[in-house]
């Protein structure tokens, strides 16, 4: 029956690769999506899947189920298509909102016999404010036994970590007065932010070395002549797992409330995107897939490399078992977050790549279907891990 699944691809080829060059060629911002989600989700219909769009209060996320009305486990794949500003789809999400949806649609075509079901999920804004978040805390991934998606890169690697990442906000308020006439008058908003830069930089020093911490000042003030009474600044703060991250960004709020102490600006402090937590991949579930990719025709997958990047997957992750691996373009040097990245997506190549992505997550669907046992152990690997919820 896993034989068929070649069968079935082949019809579906076509289809895919002019829907990831439209995505491409259509770029549209996190939680904008609204031509692409529409590309995806008219595609499932017409392979007859139930559609249930605005899920979690995100305008462009998605359901699709399709059910062989025999039970089983529910695979869930999941798809991604924001783009970049600037970029456009830099980071090859055409490529994964396709082979996400191409991939449910071609396990729906053999799962009838073996029973289950398959979920395809629209994930709006992963560049941004991850609509996987508010999906793992509200109870999407509920019912569902396995998640999976796969992101294209220079070179295919096995599903490693990521950094766990907190997105906050420091608005300081002063007092404007004439900087030059009457500067004992003010309070220079702007002061607090450059202590905090300047304590933030200090504290690198006394913390664990995967920690990352990178901001930027959005307002800092309208004219020289006057003492600025607001300014903002943001940061990204990450770390290997949630735990320590959490006690690095207690310490630089203490270095925020240090900078407005010492300028006498007040400062608010909020987090301006949703945080993202550190990916726990499943070992098990991983070495299936990448058996998988290698049978599609992938010649090489490394093993994971040091991630120092902050996915939304890795919220997926803390409440069901999770894969994230990568699909390679054949280009080592490939960078993402470049147009170059993006073009080299349409490519014939890339197409042919493509196809042979969303094989392997169809066949590593299959897999955990029809054989119980594996998916047993996928299961059990995962109740066992102490960070998973």
């Amino acid at each position: 029956m896993k034989d068929n699944l070649a069968e079935h691809i082949n019809p579906l080829e076509a289809k895919l690769w002019e829907m990831s060059d439209y995505l491409y060629h259509n770029p549209e911002l996190g939680d904008q999506e609204f031509s692409s989600m529409k590309l995806l989700v008219e595609f499932l219909k017409e392979h007859r899947f139930e559609i249930e769009t605005g899920i979690v209060d995100r305008p462009t996320a998605f359901k699709a189920v399709y059910d062989s009305g025999k039970p089983g486990p529910t695979i869930a794949y999941l798809a991604e298509y924001d783009a970049l500003p600037g970029v456009g789809h830099g980071c090859g999400h055409n490529m994964i909102g396709t082979m996400g949806a191409g991939a449910g649609v071609l396990l729906s075509k053999v799962i009838e016999t073996v029973g289950g079901k398959v979920v395809v999920l629209g994930t709006p804004a992963e560049e941004t404010n991850g609509a996987k978040v508010p999906m793992a805390e509200q109870g999407v991934f509920n019912d569902i036994d396995a998640a999976m998606i796969l992101h294209p890169s220079g070179e295919s690697t096995e599903s490693g970590e990521s950094l766990a990442m907190d997105a906050i906000q420091f608005e300081f308020r002063g007092k404007t007065s004439h900087a030059a006439a009457a500067p004992e008058q003010g309070i220079n908003a702007l002061d607090g932010v450059i202590q905090l830069f300047n304590g933030i930089n200090a504290l690198r020093q006394h913390v664990k070395s995967d920690v990352r911490i990178h901001g930027i000042i959005t307002e800092g003030g309208l004219a020289a002549n006057v003492v600025p009474e607001k300014a903002v600044a943001q940061f990204y703060v990450r770390a290997k797992d949630r735990v320590y991250l959490n006690e690095v960004v207690e310490k630089v709020k203490k270095v925020a409330q240090g900078a407005s102490l010492m300028t006498g600006a007040d400062v608010h402090i909020s987090n301006y995107e949703l945080s993202y937590d550190d990916m726990i991949t499943n070992k098990t579930l991983s070495k299936l897939f990448t058996d998988n990719l290698v049978a599609s025709g992938i010649k090489e997958v490394s093993k994971p490399k040091g991630q120092y990047g902050s996915i939304d997957m890795g919220n997926v992750s803390q409440v069901v078992p999770a894969i994230h691996p990568y699909i390679g373009l054949d280009n080592p040097s490939l960078i993402a977050h470049t147009v170059e990245f993006a073009d080299t997506t349409t490519t014939d190549n890339s197409h042919k790549i493509l196809s042979q992505g969303v094989m392997a997550l169809a066949s590593t669907g299959f897999d955990l279907i029809e054989n119980k046992q594996m998916l047993e152990i996928v299961q059990k690997e995962f109740n066992e891990n102490p960070s998973t919820r």
